[in-house]
């Protein structure tokens, strides 16, 4: 399909299609030196029990093999090292050399070198084989992907047979009275954060727009279906400010 003319979102501005990848990678370029320490602040910790239940979903065993994908600073990836063991293999991937690189050294400084590669790629057209994956995990990165549909084909299409996606992402608050809540403090307080700790409050302003902007739950849903995913399903965590859908290739 010829691109040209379509516009995307990023965040609440409509930018040219071939624009927004570009536009991200600036973004995430600017934060990485604090995107831990940030994570920590604007979530008061709790990303990490989000990405601890998303591993409690993985199945995977001793021998197989992982992809976490937008990985950026490798959180994920080492709970699925930790999952395939020694005789397993983990390929930690982003699109953006700064926070590949954080990860990786974040892997090095815990001596997890052997059987973990770092590759930057795009979700959209993943380097790797047909059938190469047990499990496939996207954490906070499939709201910044342009085409997400070419994203979920590309990693319905590196699973294994029988393997499973795990995307966790930001969603749609549903306890009520939780979004006026959750909307001042994303608006107001998140680029604040930005400006003193980061020195960068247009990037998290710009965050926070772009989970305003990504398919709800149920619209991510059936674009997990649209792509091929089977018992197709999504938790919803914090009260829907965080949900994780997870679908197998048949």
């Amino acid at each position: 399909m010829d691109n040209s003319d379509r516009t995307v979102d990023f965040g609440f501005e409509k930018v040219a299609w071939g624009d927004k990848a570009g536009r991200v990678r600036s973004v995430f370029a600017s934060v990485a030196g604090n995107y831990d320490v940030m994570n920590d602040l604007m979530s008061f910790g709790v990303h990490r029990l989000w990405k601890q239940f998303t591993l409690s979903l993985t199945g995977l065993r001793s021998g197989q093999c992982g992809l976490d994908v937008a990985g950026g600073t490798g959180d994920l990836s080492l709970g699925l090292l930790r999952q395939v063991g020694k005789s397993g293999r983990v390929v930690l991937s982003d699109v953006n050399p700064a926070m590949l690189k954080i990860g990786r050294d974040r892997l090095l400084d815990k001596g997890l070198v052997g059987n973990i590669e770092c590759i930057v790629a795009d979700a959209e057209r993943l380097p790797f084989a047909d059938n190469s994956f047990n499990c496939v995990t996207i954490g906070f990165g499939l709201r910044n992907v342009t085409d997400k549909a070419a994203a979920l084909a590309s990693m319905y299409r590196v699973l294994k047979p029988g393997g499973q996606l795990l995307v966790l992402e930001f969603s749609t608050p549903v306890a009520p009275g939780l979004k006026p809540i959750y909307d001042a403090y994303s608006f107001k307080v998140l680029p604040l954060l930005g400006r003193l700790v980061a020195q960068d409050a247009d990037s998290y302003r710009y965050l926070a727009e772009s989970i305003r902007m990504h398919p709800n739950q149920e619209t991510l849903l059936e674009m997990l279906r649209v792509a091929g995913f089977s018992h197709t399903r999504y938790h919803n965590l914090t009260g829907g400010i965080v949900a994780v859908h997870r679908g197998y290739k048949t």
